[in-house]
């Protein structure tokens, strides 16, 4: 089940035939060398139709031919620029269940990958005095809950930036919508919105947790391969002031990584199973001083020690990182120099917790604000996952 959840599909399959084998009469290990064989066999027919590796699914694109379909009665994207009335008006209409008409969504990632591609691995932010930033942790596809942020904390905009610290797709059945919403704001607003990339915004996960077929029953297999390469551009860390370090998992196996070594990285890559670009989408932290081998089968767990050691060599003060659900949301550790927000409340509808986002002004110093689930159409998490409801880790 672990390779399965690292979305290592081969090899989950050999384990799920060997658990099969050793007990015929499971019926969880059988529905999951069911969907592992699926997967793997619409894997080994998407290697044989795919004739140029090297291709992008962007090459010859041209959103500006695609008429709008004649039952679109949504707002209207015109002239060069993306309006905060477009966004807004869509926003309702993902509200209502609609969806981004096909010209849109096709320029939409257009605009967002040329948003996002020249950044550096590391945003450096800058907070003047009198502003602050609200830093948000993962949303996984719940994108009522999203719009409930938005709703108590205030649109993004130029006087009201926020961070969203990965994983915005997954899980939750709204994952369209929540990863089209934080595009538009950050089309509309480039300076205002920062997105980091989290684990999930990688092809392994996507094809177990329920993006690739969200995205393709709503839209197309094409429009899913244009989200995958706009998410390898997505940066890796935020710094605010040159104080607080904003990365999705943690820390790394290395003592020896800076921040000068995350900011060569290439980044346009899936991840590896090791290497710097695993840990920071992966790691976490735990109570216990020095590293230890990661429970998710790939990253590190790092301890206090590791925190403060990396937070001193680096000059930075707190690390803030999100990656685990937290019962109220949000959780400090090791000596208050980390920081795990989480944003996704009664995560996958099941756990009950709380979700939460910071505040950061100039001085650094968070403040932490809790938020409930809102209510949302009887979509169950999960409806697009080859695994089904409830099969999450």
């Amino acid at each position: 089940a672990a390779a399965l959840g690292l979305g290592r599909i081969k090899e989950a399959l050999k384990d799920f035939r060997t658990a099969s084998q050793i007990r015929p009469g499971d019926k969880d290990a059988l529905d999951k060398l069911r969907h592992c064989e699926m997967i793997v066999r619409r894997m080994a027919f998407e290697a044989a139709i795919r004739q140029d590796e090297e291709a992008s699914p962007f090459d010859n694109l041209k959103w500006n031919t695609m008429p709008l379909e004649d039952d679109y009665d949504g707002p209207m994207w015109e002239g060069d620029t993306i309006t905060e009335e477009f966004v807004t008006g869509m926003v309702e209409r993902f509200k209502a269940g609609g969806l981004l008409a096909k010209r849109y969504l096709y320029r939409l990632l257009v605009e967002a990958k040329a948003a996002l591609e020249p950044l550096p691995n590391v945003i450096a932010v800058k907070i003047p005095q009198g502003n602050s930033l609200t830093v948000c942790g993962d949303t996984h596809g719940q994108f009522y809950d999203l719009a409930h942020i938005f709703e108590i904390n205030g649109n993004p905009a130029p006087a009201n930036p926020y961070c969203f610290n990965g994983d915005y797709v997954d899980r939750g059945s709204w994952s369209v919508e929540v990863i089209a919403t934080l595009f538009m704001y950050k089309v509309l607003h480039p300076n205002s919105l920062h997105l980091t990339r989290g684990n999930h915004e990688t092809t392994a996960m996507n094809k177990i947790y329920g993006f690739e077929g969200e995205v393709t029953h709503k839209h197309s297999k094409h429009a899913y391969d244009c989200f995958v390469e706009v998410f390898k551009f997505l940066p890796l860390a935020v710094t605010l002031n040159e104080e607080v370090f904003i990365c999705h998992g943690g820390l790394f196996n290395d003592d020896r990584v800076s921040l000068d070594d995350i900011r060569k990285v290439n980044r346009a890559v899936e991840p590896s199973s090791d290497g710097i670009l695993c840990d920071i989408l992966w790691s976490d932290p735990q109570e216990e001083r020095g590293r230890a081998p990661s429970k998710r089968g790939t990253g590190c767990c790092f301890g206090p020690d590791v925190t403060e050691r990396w937070l001193r060599e680096n000059n930075m003060k707190l690390l803030v990182r999100s990656h685990e659900m937290k019962e109220d949301g949000y959780d400090v550790q090791h000596n208050g120099k980390c920081i795990t927000i989480f944003s996704a409340p009664n995560y996958c509808d099941q756990m009950g917790n709380k979700g939460a986002f910071i505040k950061f002004g100039s001085n650094c110093k968070p403040t932490f604000t809790r938020f409930s689930a809102s209510p949302h159409p009887q979509l169950k998490p999960m409806a697009y996952s080859p695994l089904g409801y409830g099969q999450f880790v």
